[in-house]
């Protein structure tokens, strides 16, 4: 997963912000979707790589059960996806869904959906 991620940061659409961030999400029948950051001139049009890659993986009929960024640090630490692509997360795959966050050196954090996110709204 780590390496799709990696792969699909390279294609990540940053004229604006320059910052890269790739996703991968495993899906319930081991498939592993893609996901890159794609950014607008107008911001508010602007797509996470998470959020790519969860919404491509529930258009082919999966549900994620994991998902994996790659991108710079953020203020020297790995980054996370932010709260709207955790929301999303939450959603789509619960909040014992994986989310392993990986720098690009290497560094890499795993942690569960629910313990980033522990009140988040959740679908009754």
């Amino acid at each position: 997963m780590i390496e799709v991620a990696s792969e699909a940061r390279d294609r990540a659409y940053v004229p604006y912000s320059g910052f890269r961030m790739g996703a991968a999400v495993l899906t319930t029948d081991e498939t592993i979707v893609p996901g890159s950051l794609v950014e607008n001139v107008s911001l508010g049009l602007a797509m996470c790589a998470e959020r790519v890659a969860l919404f491509a993986a529930v258009a082919a009929g999966e549900r994620p059960r994991a998902l994996v960024l790659v991108s710079p640090r953020t203020d020297g630490a790995v980054t996370f996806p932010c709260g709207a692509c955790l929301q999303v997360a939450l959603e789509l795959g619960g909040p014992g869904m994986v989310v392993v966050a990986v720098s690009t050196d290497g560094e890499r954090e795993e942690i569960v959906l629910g313990d980033l996110l522990p009140r988040g709204p959740r679908k009754a």
